[in-house]
């Protein structure tokens, strides 16, 4: 089976986020990137599918030279090569795009994605992968199993859960329990650094959207705290300054 898996380097929650030329940029200075979270619990999953020669992984990710850290993380994990597309990511149909092109000329079997991006979190590329390939997509999957060209998924949803069957090719995202995230050992990090990564440029496509600025959340406001006997007060505050009633 040939597993590609979709992987995203988005900047650590610990980092700072700012932005420069007039909000229009984001600042990467001093921000540490990583495999985007649920695209590392894809990555674990595809692993574990491949074990013991049941098949390959292949890691593909949209971007510049300067993922290719988090890439080598990537075949440190498992996968058995990748693949990086030199183009700056400008929106999910671009970087759907990209996928799409390249799975449609290498016939996987199973497409795995992580169910968003920390750090758009769109929740698009995977929709618009399958849509292009003309394959069935399923998203936020917490289970997913395999026997022979069947796929069996199950998803939470309101009040329960869900189970769904589907047959190969398929594009899956995946969500927490679907597998614990791998720590590349060092036998991992040392085979990572001979493993191919190919680097293919982009194909052309059309601009749908840009990004015209960004805007950080505004800052907390002050904590106004209310004895709890003082009822009328606390019905005062929230009629004339927050005016929530």
């Amino acid at each position: 089976m040939k597993i590609l898996v979709c992987i995203s380097n988005v900047p650590d929650t610990t980092s700072k986020i700012t932005f420069t030329n007039d909000n229009t940029a984001f600042n990467t200075t001093g921000v540490q990137f990583i495999i985007n979270p649920y695209d590392e619990i894809a990555l674990s999953k595809a692993v574990e599918l491949a074990e013991g020669g049941k098949g390959t992984v292949t890691v593909i990710n949209v971007g510049d030279a300067s993922t290719d850290a988090t890439i080598r993380k990537a075949l440190a994990i498992g996968a058995d090569n990748a693949v990086r597309i030199n183009a700056i990511p400008r929106d999910a149909w671009f970087v759907a795009n990209q996928i799409a092109n390249y799975a449609r000329d290498n016939a996987f079997d199973l497409i795995l994605t992580g169910r968003e991006s920390i750090d758009y979190n769109g929740a698009q590329v995977g929709a618009i992968v399958a849509e292009l390939l003309n394959i069935p997509s399923v998203s936020i999957a917490k289970k997913i199993d395999i026997a022979a060209d069947a796929v069996s998924i199950e998803r939470e949803i309101e009040g329960g859960k869900e189970v769904l069957t589907a047959k190969l090719p398929i594009v899956i995202g995946t969500a927490e329990g679907v597998a614990e995230p791998k720590i590349p050992n060092m036998r991992g990090i040392m085979s990572a650094r001979t493993k191919p990564l190919d680097v293919l440029e982009p194909s052309a496509v059309d601009t749908l959207s840009h990004i015209v600025n960004y805007e950080t959340p505004a800052p907390r406001g002050t904590v106004k705290l209310v004895d709890a006997a003082e009822v009328e007060k606390l019905v005062s505050l929230l009629h004339d300054e927050a005016k929530v009633i």
